[in-house]
């Protein structure tokens, strides 16, 4: 799993790539948190393209991050272009909730 979590202006942009699973969701999670907490930022931004594999694990870690954004007033995207990620963002509903864009450029537009 690579994760990358950076502070672009009052947004979190968060990168990740390999697979999101029970095995490294809480680490996962952890580092969101601390980034989003410490440095009081409205937004988020999950960049799931480069996913391999995401389990329910994967769907309660962005439902967690969703619940704390609305709690704070701001929002949160996901990027993706990924057919097999989408296909389980549809199943889970996320679609209905969190707005997907294709580049990262298009979701900083729009947060």
């Amino acid at each position: 799993m690579y994760l990358s979590v950076e502070k672009h202006k009052n947004n979190l942009l968060v990168q990740l790539k390999g697979e999101l699973d029970h095995h490294n969701t809480e680490m996962v999670r952890q580092k969101i948190d601390k980034q989003y907490f410490e440095h009081r930022i409205k937004n988020i931004i999950l960049d799931l393209r480069g996913l391999t594999f995401m389990d329910s694990s994967g769907i309660g870690l962005v439902m967690g991050r969703y619940k704390n954004i609305l709690e704070n007033g701001g929002k949160i995207v996901m990027v993706n272009d990924n057919e097999y990620v989408e296909k389980i963002l549809k199943v889970s509903g996320l679609l209905k909730i969190i707005n997907v864009y294709p580049t990262i450029e298009k979701a900083m537009e729009n947060i």
